[in-house]
């Protein structure tokens, strides 16, 4: 086992909220406290452990006292499992999996499947080949159906509404929702409309009983109509399941699908240059700061990573990078899947610029700056250091794929 303390953000944000049913169970035991008149008293009955045989032993070695010896561990939170043993309707999401993982939209879509399903109906959730994800429980999902075959590799719209149409004539859903974004939901949500000849409500940002608002003249404007059956929802739609996880019982086509001859092919990805992706788009950023002594390296790194390169306000105005590569409330708010910060403090305006970030990886010398404060994993230590192993640890893969593939 690793001596490295891992934190649990879900448990610290828990145990900030007072309103979540959780909260009590999430404050440290208070062992000492300061009485009316300035005496500091003591629970003596918070100090201690429960022994083998069920007595309970007080530790003397000042480990439970702030000691050296000291070790805090993240305390497991078990949900409450919901079931739905006889949906009584289905809510079918089909996500888009970027990476083969759910991404904050895909979570902020069953947030609100999850809401139109109630205790009574079930959230299917529809995917396209290998995945993954190991968090469908937590994200709301209580049927999971994965359409696999190499008929849905790469860009395959049409024989993916094939397989949507099999789905739809099986489980007959109340509503069928779609992520209405660039990685392929707002397409083939539309191109399954158009199959199944009915109207979809698109850029929809908020539901309200029978009726659905979404988005409308260029963004300027709300668009109110009757909720139809086909929804393709906005980012920030709802908010992600967090209080419950969910069955994810394995359903499965009861017919087979028959492979359509494609009128498209795809003739596979293309090579870009990170540096040509714009901020607001890139998906792994690798940002710098005041802390990077060396620029070569951080240079070569983002290189060997293949991520778009980033900056700090500070790198930015000392003319290590250019204006337009600045992250923050003054510079480029970035929604990035990957954020990797190189010596960067954590201003508060930096915060609020990747407060949209899946992953927010930290490099710095001071353990308790914010930015190490907002990570879900930090790396304590030289810069220059890190970067170096980072670049052999990246060859090193790369020279055992290739000897693999040989």
């Amino acid at each position: 086992m690793s001596d490295i303390i891992r934190r649990d953000p879900r448990a610290e944000w828990i145990a900030r909220n007072r309103l979540h049913p959780l909260h009590a169970a999430m404050q440290p035991a208070q062992h000492s406290w300061m009485g009316p008149n300035g005496v500091i008293r003591k629970n003596v009955h918070g100090v201690g452990f429960i022994g083998p045989n069920g007595i309970k032993r007080i530790d003397r070695s000042g480990a439970q006292q702030g000691g050296a010896a000291k070790r805090t561990t993240a305390v497991q939170v078990q949900l409450p499992l919901h079931q739905v043993p006889a949906p009584a309707f289905y809510i079918n999401v089909v996500p888009d999996m970027v990476g083969g993982r759910l991404s904050s939209h895909d979570r902020d879509l069953l947030g609100l499947a999850r809401q139109l399903a109630g205790s009574d109906g079930a959230v299917l959730a529809v995917v396209f080949g290998e995945h993954k994800e190991s968090a469908f429980a937590t994200a709301g999902v209580d049927r999971l159906l994965v359409l696999d075959g190499h008929e849905f590799d790469g860009y395959a719209p049409e024989q993916r509404v094939q397989g949507l149409r099999a789905v739809d004539n099986q489980f007959n859903p109340r509503h069928w929702l779609l992520p209405d974004s660039r990685s392929g939901g707002g397409e083939l949500g539309r191109r399954f409309a158009a199959s199944l000849k009915e109207r979809p409500a698109t850029r929809v940002w908020q539901i309200k009983g029978q009726e659905c608002i979404g988005r409308a003249g260029a963004g300027q404007e709300d668009l109110a109509r009757p909720l139809p059956r086909l929804i393709l929802a906005a980012a920030e739609c709802a908010e992600p399941v967090s209080e419950t996880r969910h069955e994810v019982l394995p359903v499965e086509l009861s017919t087979s699908l028959a492979r359509s001859l494609p009128r498209i092919e795809d003739l596979g990805a293309v090579a870009v240059d990170p540096a040509a992706i714009p901020m607001a788009e890139a998906e792994f950023i690798f940002s710098g700061g005041n802390g990077v002594k060396d620029w070569a390296l951080f240079h070569q790194t983002a290189a060997a990573l293949g991520a778009t390169e980033g900056a700090s306000r500070v790198a930015v105005d000392d003319g290590f990078m250019a204006r337009d590569r600045q992250v923050g409330a003054s510079g480029t708010w970035v929604t990035a899947r990957v954020y990797v910060a190189v010596g960067i403090s954590g201003a508060i305006q930096h915060l609020q610029g990747i407060g949209a970030c899946d992953k927010v990886v930290a490099i710095n010398l001071d353990a308790g700056c914010d930015m190490i404060k907002r990570a879900d994993l930090s790396v304590i230590g030289e810069s220059a250091a890190i970067l170096q192993a980072l670049i052999d640890a990246v060859q090193t893969y790369r020279n055992g794929a290739k000897r693999d593939a040989a």
